[in-house]
């Protein structure tokens, strides 16, 4: 299996990258400079990856921000709520959501797993019937900021549209599917899962907020806080601090 992990550097998106090396894929990460407010989170992808092992892309997206602006996340017009009841945040779509930003994730993650791929196919003499193709993402539907692209339905709609969109989907019948192992755990149950497989959870970040510390108070950081403390396990990236 070729596999592609988009990587932010969160507890999320770690722990499904260690799932994929878990079930000894071939794995490489991506992550994406999208013009975010601070670029902390990167730091702590490049960290994560260099433990598990696993290459990594980084890809200079930052005219995205400006795309992408009706957010509090790619623009300091709008400020990053907090201290939200976590119970709520799944009812309304927050000013953190940014537009369209898991679609566009999700293309450039499959843009170079297709090339992967093909150049597998087309250069290296591959067997097209015995190659498959994932896209690891660390979406997640049930602890989460109400975002609409972090459910099954979207990832289930993306899928079909990668298929008939590419030429290792129509010309040689490779599946790529899009694999979202967390998408239904609670956040208590992602914490458990990741110090289970031995994630780097210690190099992690999750807050919206740049700087040395999290704030404690973004979306983020509370849903965080909330898992550590449900799995009653000390969260390792306030300890290494």
């Amino acid at each position: 299996m070729h596999a592609i992990v988009l990587l932010s550097g969160g507890l999320d998106s770690t722990t499904v990258a260690a799932h994929a090396v878990r079930r000894g894929h071939q794995v490489r990460a991506l992550s994406i400079g999208y013009g975010q407010r601070h670029l902390r989170e990167l730091r702590s992808a490049r960290a994560v990856a260099g433990r598990l092992g696993i290459p990594l892309v980084e890809v200079d997206a930052g005219f995205y921000a400006g795309l992408a602006s009706h957010s509090a996340l790619t623009s300091s017009a709008h400020a990053i709520p907090e201290h939200r009841d976590p119970a709520r945040m799944s009812v309304d779509i927050p000013i953190t959501y940014v537009p369209l930003r898991n679609t566009f994730f999700v293309t450039l993650a499959a843009a170079a797993l297709e090339s992967w791929l093909l150049d597998a196919i087309e250069r290296g003499g591959a067997d097209p019937a015995t190659l498959e193709g994932a896209i690891y993402v660390g979406a997640n539907a049930i602890d989460y900021s109400g975002y609409p692209d972090c459910r099954p339905e979207f990832y289930d709609a993306v899928t079909e549209t990668i298929r008939l969109g590419s030429k290792v989907g129509t010309a040689y019948n490779v599946p790529i599917r899009i694999e979202a192992p967390i998408i239904t755990m609670s956040k208590a149950d992602i914490v458990r899962y990741g110090t289970e497989l031995g994630a780097p959870l210690e190099l992690t970040w999750s807050c919206y907020a740049g700087g040395d510390t999290p704030c404690g108070a973004c979306d983020s950081c509370e849903l965080r806080a909330a898992g550590f403390a449900a799995a009653g396990i000390p969260d390792p990236a306030l300890a290494a601090r």
